[in-house]
């Protein structure tokens, strides 16, 4: 089972910025040695993972309609026209879908199961869709309709860095 937790070790509990706060070794919610994510045409995804790296989610929008679309094309999905615009979004919506993964789709991951990957709707934009792993217990109960909230995993230490967006369930308010 997977015992992973984005930013923390036992010896070190999270400081600022999610590293370690006693300088210990940064642990991922997946084991390293997993390819470096590489979404081709670079040029196409390039203002997206430009974002993740300093800490934003960015997807496009058509300008002309204020249509948003995820993933990334070429073509305004609504208007069939090349006119689209990277914009900011806040970095939150509720879980749409979920699976508890227990095979390894990758050598590195043959100890890392089970592990949680969700679908996050965006609802303030657009009710987009987007893929994540849900961090935590890999054993919790997932509700459709939780809230959630992005995580960005820096791997500052791979070449070339890259900052992947993880979810988190977030706390109901009384």
């Amino acid at each position: 089972m997977s015992n992973y937790i984005l930013g923390q070790t036992p010896a070190s509990p999270e400081g600022e910025g999610g590293k370690p706060a006693n300088g210990g070794a940064r642990r991922y919610y997946l084991p390293e040695g997993l390819p470096i994510p590489l979404a081709q045409p670079a040029e196409l995804y390039g203002p997206y993972w430009e974002g993740t790296r300093a800490e934003k989610l960015i997807v496009q929008r058509n300008p002309a309609t204020g249509v948003y679309q995820w993933p990334p094309q070429w073509i305004a999905h609504d208007t069939q026209t090349f006119d689209l615009e990277w914009v900011e979004v806040a970095p939150k919506g509720v879980i749409y879908s979920w699976t508890r993964i227990w095979h390894p789709v990758h050598p590195a991951l043959k100890d890392a199961g089970p592990y949680l990957v969700v679908v996050v709707e965006i609802a303030h934009a657009g009710r987009i869709r987007m893929l994540g792993n849900l961090l935590g217990d890999p054993m919790q109960d997932v509700a459709i309709g939780a809230e959630v909230e992005a995580v960005f995993e820096h791997h500052d230490e791979a070449q070339p860095p890259f900052t992947l967006v993880q979810w988190r369930t977030v706390a109901p308010q009384p």
